[in-house]
């Protein structure tokens, strides 16, 4: 389906030519805008997938300071890029970039391909991470489509039911010809700093003139959104173990919601004994329920989680090696300051010691 008439090819000119005038007047001074770099730009629309870039700037710094170059990235390991990844959260991210950069190693001579195939076949790199560093990086005509982007071009069309077809479709025309790097970090920024999701600064944008959206009267209604469903709420039950004045941490698997971070022994629900069997199966060691210590609360995308935290004592039994990819250490303060932990985590270690 073809873009309608109200965004002709001299429309299409003058919202080009309004957005990278302003963008060259308005955008902020952002790290990673400094550099056309493929790593680093990938690095940085990476970190900032769900997440505000205010949050972003000192993770990037710090993990460039860390993994300057993508071969220091490939040849790390991946619990070194889960520390430097701590705190920011969808940690699936961390691991997927860490695959990708020994790919890319491995298979491309450690170039970041511009090719949208080879782009494509990585971990982690999806349609708008491709655009992303295709037209930042090598200034191909490759349109991206986040959020921002989205509300944007939904607000200047306003149009009801607009597909993402049709939005990838504009964005798309709209990248054709010169700067399309400046162009699609015009319309991000646009979107971040302007025509924000609430309370749009309409009086201030470059687009308000022939904006549908704007003239409504109520940008905000656009693009339409689903109601989101409440995160579900869940409970776990944790244990603190303790010995000659370490703790027990246990490795997450790699794969799943905080892979490969490290916790406190803990099962779904809120059963000790469930808790005590598990950590016999998972190590050999004996414990029995003790004193409960509290409740840490923390909420992720889906799930609304509390964990109930009790103390474990020894109870028999010697410790063994794991079985499949579970791995268990006994901790004192400097080996736990040293692992990646969630925040909730971070949460459980300040009430254990209290």
């Amino acid at each position: 389906m073809s873009v309608p008439p109200r965004l002709s090819r001299p429309r299409r000119e003058s919202v080009r030519r309004r957005l990278l005038e302003w963008y060259g007047k308005s955008r902020r001074d952002l790290p990673w805008r400094r550099s056309d770099d493929p790593y680093r730009i990938w690095l940085s629309e990476t970190m900032l997938q769900q997440t505000r870039v205010e949050t972003v700037v000192p993770y990037y710094r710090r993990f460039l300071e860390r993994f300057p170059d993508l071969r220091s990235l490939a040849l790390a390991d991946e619990q070194d890029v889960l520390k430097q990844w701590e705190g920011l959260g969808y940690y699936s991210r961390a691991r997927n970039l860490k695959r990708a950069a020994e790919m890319v190693l491995r298979d491309h001579g450690g170039r970041v391909p511009s090719d949208p195939e080879a782009l494509g076949s990585l971990p982690g790199i999806g349609r708008y991470t491709s655009g992303a560093i295709r037209s930042i990086a090598f200034k191909q005509p490759a349109p991206v489509v986040d959020g921002n982007v989205k509300r944007v071009l939904a607000r200047l069309l306003a149009e009801p039911g607009l597909s993402e077809t049709r939005l990838w479709e504009l964005a798309g025309q709209l990248v054709e010809g010169e700067h399309p790097d400046l162009l699609n970090q015009a319309l991000m920024e646009l979107g971040a700093t302007v025509c924000v999701p609430r309370n749009p600064l309409c009086s201030t944008c470059p687009l308000r003139r022939g904006c549908a959206g704007a003239a409504t009267g109520r940008p905000e209604d656009f693009p339409a959104r689903a109601p989101r469903p409440p995160p579900r709420a869940v409970r776990a039950l944790g244990g603190i173990l303790r010995s000659r004045g370490r703790l027990l941490l246990m490795r997450r698997p790699s794969r799943g919601l905080l892979g490969g971070l490290w916790e406190i022994p803990s099962v779904p629900g809120d059963d000790p004994g469930t808790l005590v069997e598990a950590l016999r199966e998972r190590t050999g060691l004996g414990s029995r329920a003790g004193a409960a210590l509290g409740e840490v609360r923390h909420v992720f995308t889906h799930r609304d989680l509390t964990l109930r935290v009790v103390e474990l004592e020894r109870d028999g039994g010697r410790k063994r090696a794991p079985a499949g990819d579970a791995e268990a250490l006994w901790c004192g303060s400097a080996e736990i300051a040293r692992l990646p932990l969630s925040r909730l985590m971070h949460k459980v270690l300040e009430l254990a010691e209290r």
